[in-house]
């Protein structure tokens, strides 16, 4: 497997046919990424599993933290892995030691680990490094066009050109006219410096 670049197909395979994914390094802090990704996949339907020690008897999301791959109590079809690299290895050999064997490990952006991902493969697992499930189903469901990517707030078609007095983004006049109180009063300070 070329592991600098996956096709669109191989990665809707995988996100179509998972179910149960077990998040190592998940963080009940809603600032931290894990938090993001836990939250919007399950709320996408799959079964996540929140794996970090140091938050068992607390919960994410309503589910409950354990503290390793080996206390789930059912089948794991993926283990998304938001750890450093130097972790990789003994998650992968714990991933080895569960019946039956997870289907996929998914490194998160920016984790690598070639050596992991040799030993996974050989025993059959699917892996993915160094990228987001949760970007990767946004982008491959269309779904992150409905959050505005794709509403002409942002767009590659060239604006018009401004006329005297339109108005623009942020309730500020065009370069052509139609000028603000505070655009006057920064023009005016700075002619005061001078």
């Amino acid at each position: 497997m070329n592991h600098d670049s996956y096709s669109d197909d191989y990665i809707r395979e995988i996100l179509n046919s998972v179910k149960t994914v077990a998040m190592v390094g998940a963080s009940p802090q809603n600032v931290r990424p894990s938090y993001f990704v836990f939250k919007y996949l399950a709320e996408r339907g799959y079964d996540m599993i929140p794996i970090n020690p140091g938050q068992v008897g607390k919960s994410l999301v309503g589910k409950p933290f354990v503290a390793s791959l080996r206390e789930i109590d059912r089948p794991i079809d993926m283990i998304d892995v938001f750890r450093s690299a130097e972790f990789v290895m003994p998650i992968v050999d714990d991933a080895l030691t569960l019946n039956p064997l997870p289907k996929v490990i998914w490194l998160q952006l920016g984790v690598r680990n070639d050596e992991a991902a040799t030993k996974a493969e050989a025993a059959g697992i699917k892996v993915v490094m160094n990228r987001c499930p949760k970007i990767e189903y946004g982008r491959l469901s269309s779904e992150i066009s409905w959050m505005g990517v794709n509403s002409r707030t942002l767009s590659s078609k060239r604006a018009p050109p401004p006329t005297m007095g339109m108005r623009l983004s942020l309730n500020r006049g065009s370069i052509g006219g139609g000028g603000t109180d505070a655009a006057d009063r920064a023009a005016k300070n700075k002619n005061d410096i001078v």
